[in-house]
């Protein structure tokens, strides 16, 4: 906008005084990025309409208020790095492609105080690279800018990149922070970053103060756990390789601090995953007769990228035999834990691992899949992703190759366990369930059968509809993961085949479940009603019916209300019981036949009101 646009459009709105300089440089050909709309070009200002025109890559020659653009809308300095995309395109490519920290420091040139936030910077950058290659450019990327001199890298994302002034090589910042913190725990990670920021032989001095310090806090600190001590004493012993000092001198050792046997579970639920691999060599040095032991244990409680790390250590160390076996046998006790099986499905197809698997991809393996995920999903504190959930998903073959050896009733067991189940939505169970129906079309009638069963409608008060809400929610929030509990508990005292707790906990869990099966089809199936719809007329839901019997007289009266209202000792009966059955549609003076066990009564019905009259 030229100066006569600007001091006519101030003359009408006095309040944008303050933004002249702004309107200003809203000119054509200039950048701009607004909060909506996105990267832009200013093309034209239509003084007649007093509308800028603005090329935005999804809205093309969008008409808008400079006015509102004023709060709205940023125009970029010709060297910002988005408009630089645009007119040095070339040379940007080459930034990208070959020196990713020039690029950021040409990013960060442009603010005005040479720095900005590591989101908004990351925002800038994604649409420099482009959001599809952006996370594996910025992945690789930032390894770059982390070594740069001249750039500072924030901690945390609010914090910020910034341009130094005078350029300051990583180990010196990092020594700088390492002089500059009393935390134990905060040195032990600084100085795990010194390990990628120096080489052997360099400032063997400084490298050897960091030694003392680090090996004083992995000795002597009373503000690191086990599990932080043993890291550091890693960190330790790599630092002193790279001072010349041999490991062997500094105590205590990475042995002595895992030497108790039964702290290892707890230990390795601290580490670090890149520490795992080295966690396992270690228990084999130190507790080598043990050492089969100890890893199958933490094998069994252990998740993510450790579970994988424990089977190819066992397999690396000629265990592939036994974890067999052991997969097999905790197959029969139901104790395959969600990581474990998440790992056998994922390497169902794997060369390596051919022999190992090879017997347990059968039905017997989805059944432990499917009761792994229920148990994961009642045990869940919130609507969080369940990875084994999700592989069973997104994997169009397992189901496939897991009903493999299936016979016909099996599937169908299988199937009816997936509708019961916890863990996934009802289109995830219906989309799961087609692919058993395309080996076993028999399936279908559980489809149909279900369909059926929501055909009718339960007429049911709210009290009565609450009343049974809540015994749900009981069962499913409290009774249910009760028995998990009892299950675990159970089965950690041994032999399952002489454990009666065991027993009669999975007896109460398919009682449990199939408590809350039919509870779940009752409260689908539910209409809630408040008995308006009801004639005065005619016999319904919701009516009060005097009846005169024909036999000894008696003038009973009853009313007749929802599915789960029944209260036969005041006369409350549910339009589903037999009597009710009966009298459904029936007009004063209509007479009915009401069988009571073997003998059939003969009543007349005599007066009709409404519950809702009353």
């Amino acid at each position: 906008m030229n100066l006569e646009a600007v001091s006519a459009l101030i003359a009408k709105k006095p309040l944008l005084k303050a933004a002249a300089d702004k309107l200003e440089s809203m000119e054509p050909e200039a950048y701009v990025v607004h909060q909506s709309w996105g990267f832009g070009q200013i093309k034209s200002y239509d003084e007649a309409t007093e509308r800028l025109i603005i090329d935005f890559k999804d809205k093309p020659g969008h008409a808008m208020d400079p006015a509102f653009c004023v709060n709205t809308m940023d125009v970029l300095p010709a060297d910002h790095i988005l408009a630089r995309k645009e007119t040095e395109a070339a040379a940007i490519k080459d930034l990208i492609e070959k020196n990713p920290a020039q690029l950021v420091v040409e990013a960060l040139q442009a603010y005005p105080s040479q720095a900005t936030t590591a989101i908004d910077l990351e925002i800038t950058l994604a649409q420099v690279v482009g959001e599809t290659k952006f996370k594996k450019w910025w992945s690789a990327a930032k390894k770059v800018v982390a070594k740069d001199p001249r750039i500072a890298v924030p901690a945390k994302k609010t914090e910020c990149y910034i341009l130094r002034e005078t350029p300051v090589s990583a180990k010196d910042e990092l020594i700088e922070a390492f002089g500059g913190t009393r935390s134990a725990r905060r040195r032990i990670a600084i100085a795990e970053k010194l390990l990628t920021a120096v080489e052997k032989g360099e400032s063997e001095e400084e490298l050897q103060k960091v030694l003392a310090v680090v090996t004083e806090a992995v000795r002597d600190s009373n503000q690191i756990d086990t599990a932080e001590r043993l890291y550091g004493a890693a960190i330790r012993d790599d630092l002193a390789k790279l001072a010349g000092i041999d490991p062997a001198t500094l105590e205590p050792s990475q042995g002595d601090i895992i030497v108790n046997v039964r702290d290892l579970p707890e230990i390795a639920d601290a580490i670090p995953v890149g520490f795992q691999s080295r966690f396992l060599a270690l228990i084999k040095d130190t507790h080598p007769i043990e050492c089969r032991d100890a890893v199958f244990n933490l094998l069994k409680s252990s998740q993510g990228k450790f579970t994988t790390e424990c089977i190819n250590f066992l397999v690396e160390n000629d265990y592939g035999d036994d974890l067999a076996e052991t997969f097999k046998r905790w197959q029969v006790e139901q104790n395959l834990r969600a990581p474990v099986l998440l790992w056998i499905v994922k390497n169902r197809h794997s060369k390596k691992f051919a022999k190992l698997l090879h017997d347990l991809i059968t039905p017997r393996l989805l059944s432990a899949i499917f009761f792994a995920i229920d148990y994961e999903a009642l045990q869940a504190a919130s609507a969080r992703r369940i990875p084994l959930a999700d592989i069973l998903s997104d994997d169009p073959d397992l189901i496939a190759d897991l009903l493999s050896t299936a016979d016909p009733e099996t599937a169908r067991d299988l199937a009816n366990t997936l509708m019961l189940n916890q863990g996934f939505e009802e289109l995830t169970k219906k989309s799961l369930l087609a692919r058993f129906i395309k080996i076993f079309p028999a399936i279908q009638s559980l489809v149909a059968g279900d369909a059926e069963s929501k055909e009718e409608a339960l007429l049911v008060s709210r009290e009565s509809y609450e009343r049974r809400h809540a015994e749900y929610e009981s069962i499913v929030s409290e009774k249910i993961p009760e028995n998990s509990k009892a299950i675990a508990a159970a089965r950690e005292h041994g032999d399952l085949k002489e454990n009666s707790e065991y027993k009669m906990a999975k007896q109460d869990q398919s009682v449990l479940m199939a408590q809350k099966s039919q509870l779940e089809k009752e409260l689908a199936n539910a209409r809630i009603t408040d008995f308006t719809e009801v004639s005065a007329d005619q016999i319904g839901v919701g009516s009060i019916v005097s009846l005169k019997n024909l036999g000894s007289g008696q003038t009973p009266t009853y009313k007749i209300l929802g599915a789960w209202d029944s209260d036969p000792d005041n006369f409350v009966i549910a339009y589903k019981t037999p009597l009710g059955q009966v009298l459904l549609g029936k007009s004063v003076g209509d007479q009915v036949k009401v069988k009571i066990g073997s003998t059939e009564e003969d009543y007349e019905v005599t007066a009709i009101a409404r519950v809702i009259d009353q």
